[in-house]
């Protein structure tokens, strides 16, 4: 196996596994990748395909048989297995969706599906979230294929279909009908984890996640006495709607730590120099979050459960009463936190309003002192020496969630180092998405350290 790839020289010069050519590369792919328009509005009309013809042919010119697998037309996914040098390690799966959040070029200062490269960046959607990860993928895998290295253990890659909305079409379909493709997987990367988070005073984090809150999308259903607008009715279905979306929407959600979440205020605190005991009885968490800073980012949306009205529905003249009215919430819960979740929407929605999952996903956890933790944690700091790996729960979720099906455990994983004010998390399905050219390259170096080592 060839050697591992190293910091760049003072010179300039690239380390082992990431020759011109790979970070050349990694750069036009993501630029390609998102000329090619995958937007999932989450009503069936994405057609994925393009992409995952794309990232087919590309591996197969690297050598690979990549196999595409569709639920529903149109929706694609791509597989392919590495083999490694030690049949007898586990496997790992390295997985990115194609598709992306619909964006309106009106609100962009460019094309969202140009894919410029401008001024050191590249911009469109899907730079950060996720087809910058994807072409970093295929970049490391063509590498090698130009250098005759192996992997230690074998790598599954999978590009997956319909991430940004039930997954149904993607991992989903995956895990659920062809689980003999990730036949021996233990371990899973993704998104979401090792970009560069500034915490100010020269700190810089990498956040490595190691946890995710579960899904829980919510249908609420108030019912009621329809009638004339102009007449009193004590059983308006909009008004009892709205009292139960406005106690939803004030709720303050009860602390609960995770060993995910103690862990980061653990790292975080000895960075920040605080004297603190995050297993005390009694800790003030919210006390310890106003001292971490810009830090507290990282940590602050999951030390509770959570759940925000997102969409409202009734009626169809203004002076009539509607029957009945809808409300969509999008519901967050900690592992541990589902009966608590329940108990707290039956109570929010009262005895007039009607709630239940529109999709439902469960939280997870990874251990953070496993060997491929420290693995991730060493393959960035080789590349950055001064930065910190801390762990870290994700807000929302990922493809991991249905991949757990399979047993697999899963880490958010994408490296790239970003420059200060550059605020990575923002970005994540908003205006004026983009990717530092550095950082797509830093990624590419670490990724390939890591994948190697692991």
């Amino acid at each position: 196996m060839a050697e591992a790839g190293t910091a760049a020289g003072p010179g300039g010069e690239q380390p082992p596994g990431a020759d011109r050519q790979a970070l050349d590369e990694v750069v036009r792919f993501t630029s390609e990748l998102i000329r090619i328009d995958t937007s999932n509005a989450g009503d069936g009309t994405c057609r994925e395909r393009p992409a995952a013809e794309y990232v087919a042919e590309r591996l197969a010119d690297a050598g690979l048989e990549p196999t595409l697998l569709e639920r529903s037309s149109g929706r694609t996914n791509v597989v392919a297995r590495i083999e490694g040098t030690d049949p007898a390690a586990d496997a790992l799966l390295v997985h990115g969706h194609l598709d992306v959040v619909p964006a309106e070029p009106a609100d962009w200062s460019v094309h969202p599906f140009s894919g410029e490269v401008r001024d050191g960046v590249v911009w469109g959607r899907g730079a950060i979230d996720m087809k910058n990860m994807d072409a970093m993928v295929l970049a490391v895998v063509r590498q090698w294929a130009r250098t005759g290295v192996r992997p230690r253990r074998d790598l599954v890659l999978a590009f997956t279909a319909d991430e940004e909305a039930s997954a149904e079409d993607g991992s989903g379909f995956l895990a659920d009908h062809h689980p003999g493709l990730f036949e021996g997987c233990t371990e899973g990367i993704s998104e979401s984890g090792a970009f560069t988070f500034h915490a100010g005073g020269g700190l810089r984090l990498y956040p490595v996640a190691a946890g995710e809150r579960g899904t829980a999308w919510l249908t609420l259903t108030a019912h009621g006495r329809a009638g004339h607008g102009s007449k009193v009715n004590r059983e308006n279905a909009v008004s009892r709607l709205a009292a139960a979306v406005a106690r939803i929407g004030a709720h303050s959600w009860p602390l609960r730590l995770t060993p995910t979440v103690r862990a980061a205020l653990r790292e975080l605190a000895a960075l920040h120099a605080l004297d603190v005991d995050v297993e005390a009885p009694g800790l003030d968490v919210d006390a310890l979050l106003e001292q971490l800073g810009p830090a507290a980012k990282l940590v602050e949306p999951t030390v509770r459960n959570s759940a925000n009205p997102t969409m409202l529905a009734a009626g169809y003249k203004v002076n009539v009463i509607p029957g009945s009215a809808v409300a969509q919430v999008d519901g967050r819960v900690l592992p541990g936190g589902e009966a608590e979740f329940r108990t707290t929407l039956d109570a929010l929605t009262g005895p007039d309003v009607d709630w239940d999952y529109h999709h439902r996903e469960v939280a997870l956890e990874a251990p953070v002192d496993s060997p491929t933790y420290a693995a991730m944690r060493a393959a960035i700091e080789r590349f950055d020496p001064d930065g910190h790996v801390v762990p870290y729960c994700m807000s929302g979720g990922t493809d991991a969630k249905q991949f757990s099906r399979l047993g697999i455990t899963g880490y958010g994983f994408s490296p790239l180092k970003l420059p200060e004010g550059f605020d990575y998390q923002a970005l994540f399905h908003g205006v004026d998405e983009c990717v530092p050219v550095e950082g797509l390259h830093f990624g590419v170096r670490v990724l390939d350290h890591f994948l190697r080592a692991a």
